[in-house]
């Protein structure tokens, strides 16, 4: 990861990843013009040395690039005062104040807690954030839908063993008077955000969240509700060390100008609104005509040059996109192929050449080829690679070392994808294993690239079984 720095060394409380602000209104502190004329009176660094952490919302890395809310804005912020970025990924939230205070860091890029121990140690700045623990529940309309928390009397709530929200549905079921059903779920097989997808999928009924965890994860399950509160809010912001206001000062005063107040909107609606679930996977094409799309040509063509199956390669274009070129993801991915930003510029496109289909498909050509070949040291059996090979490219290909180092940590086959590295994929999700050293890709939510290889070999498996190669 070009340009990172990662601090895994810290002997530091993972407990204080409890707070991942990034859901409700984010709200923005309007500077005053005295505040404004401190900042332009303090000179900034060339470099800007930011601290932040994998989340869900802050940080992550998708399809090998750099993405989420806080770093997307910091980095905006850094280029529109004419500064580097220097970015390091604390392995939690106690380690990252630290680096604040022995000042190897400037800002923290994370929503921090405004306690009164961290407003001893910094000075808030940046866009403000209220999180609380919400109930999340099937969407309004259906049978025995919850408005109100006294409603939680005679239902069953699941909450993972040992969290928060554990104890806080503890705490309320006291405060009722007993009578809420509560399920605690064991934290090594199942975390929060797979009780969220339980719920969508029927198989539990309840469960409970904090609010940015459950916005996120709604905008892959948008038949969720998550409306109802059932804590008081905690409010939290960015952060610079004490004695430093000049710097809050210019964070805050840029923050109100109309630019960068616009940018700041596009990226919440970004990461907090636009749906990232996939179309529905439905295969109706008739494959005993011996067609799989329009652009067979291409793929026969460019597969057959860079050492691919065809068949494989249209069940990735049909699995991306459903074969729609001018399909353009939430996270900027484009075309059949569904090719990244990073991925297009160094494969030769540009945004002009992007949407060409045969240009689209030749570069994932060429894309799998290097995947299957920084793999084969890991995986030499090539049927079973191309499953690593699958996930890579939905994933980034540095998730996929990191679920390979998990599955040999961990007594798991490292070699094998079934089972073993896809189940170590979906641990990436959780922060005990996401922040072990082995792991140098941080967060991931692997549920979504498992479903991917499953559909893709799918669809492969149905297409080969009428059409030659």
């Amino acid at each position: 990861m070009r340009g990172l720095r990662h601090i895994l060394s810290f002997v530091a409380a993972s407990l204080m990843l409890l707070l991942w602000g990034c859901s409700g209104k984010k709200n923005v502190d309007t500077a005053t013009d005295t505040a404004q004329r401190n900042a332009g009176s303090h000179p900034l660094p060339d470099t800007l040395r930011v601290a932040t952490l994998y989340s869900p919302s802050s940080y992550f890395l998708f399809r090998d690039e750099e993405m989420g809310y806080d770093y997307s804005l910091v980095k905006q912020f850094a280029s529109d005062k004419g500064m580097a970025l220097d970015l390091t990924v604390a392995p939690s939230l106690a380690a990252m104040v630290e680096l604040l205070d022995s000042g190897m860091v400037d800002l923290l890029a994370y929503e921090v807690p405004v306690t009164a121990e961290y407003r001893r140690r910094t000075v808030p700045c940046g866009p403000e954030t209220f999180t609380h623990q919400v109930l999340v529940q099937p969407r309004k309309g259906g049978e025995g839908f919850i408005t109100d928390e006294t409603q939680l009397v005679g239902r069953d709530v699941y909450v993972e063993a040992h969290s928060k929200y554990l104890y806080r549905m503890q705490n309320l079921n006291e405060e009722l008077g007993g009578g809420v059903n509560i399920h605690v779920i064991d934290r090594d097989t199942i975390m929060a955000e797979d009780l969220i997808e339980m719920v969508s999928e029927g198989e539990v009924p309840l469960t409970v969240v904090d609010s940015d965890i459950a916005r996120v994860n709604k905008t892959y399950y948008p038949d969720l509700d998550i409306s109802l509160p059932l804590s008081f809010p905690q409010r939290s912001q960015w952060a610079v060390a004490r004695g430093r206001s000049w710097l809050a000062d210019s964070v805050n005063g840029w923050l109100a100008q109309e630019s960068p107040r616009k940018r700041n909107a596009e990226l919440l609606k970004r990461y907090f609104e636009l749906s990232k679930n996939t179309e529905p996977y439905v295969v109706n094409i008739d494959f005993s005509k011996g067609v799989i799309s329009p652009y067979d040509a291409y793929f026969r063509r460019y597969a057959s040059a860079y050492g691919q199956d065809w068949r494989m390669l249209a069940a990735q274009g049909y699995v991306e996109s459903h074969f729609r070129n001018d399909l353009v993801s939430w996270a900027g991915a484009r075309g059949i192929m569904q090719l990244m930003p990073v991925a297009m510029r160094g494969y030769g496109l540009t945004d002009a050449t992007v949407t060409d289909p045969e240009l689209n498909i030749e570069a994932a050509a060429k894309i799998m080829r290097d995947i299957d070949r920084s793999l084969s040291k890991y995986v030499s059996d090539p049927v079973e690679r191309r499953k690593f090979s699958i996930a890579a490219y939905n994933s980034g290909i540095g998730h996929i070392y990191d679920a390979i180092a998990l599955a040999g940590k961990h007594g798991k086959d490292p070699a094998l994808w079934e089972g073993n590295v896809e189940t170590a994929l979906m641990w990436k999700s959780n922060p005990e294993y996401y922040t072990d050293p082995v792991c140098r890709n941080g967060y991931f939510r692997g549920r979504q690239t498992v479903e991917y290889v499953r559909k893709v070999l799918d669809f492969y498996a149905r297409a080969s079984a009428r059409i030659p190669s």
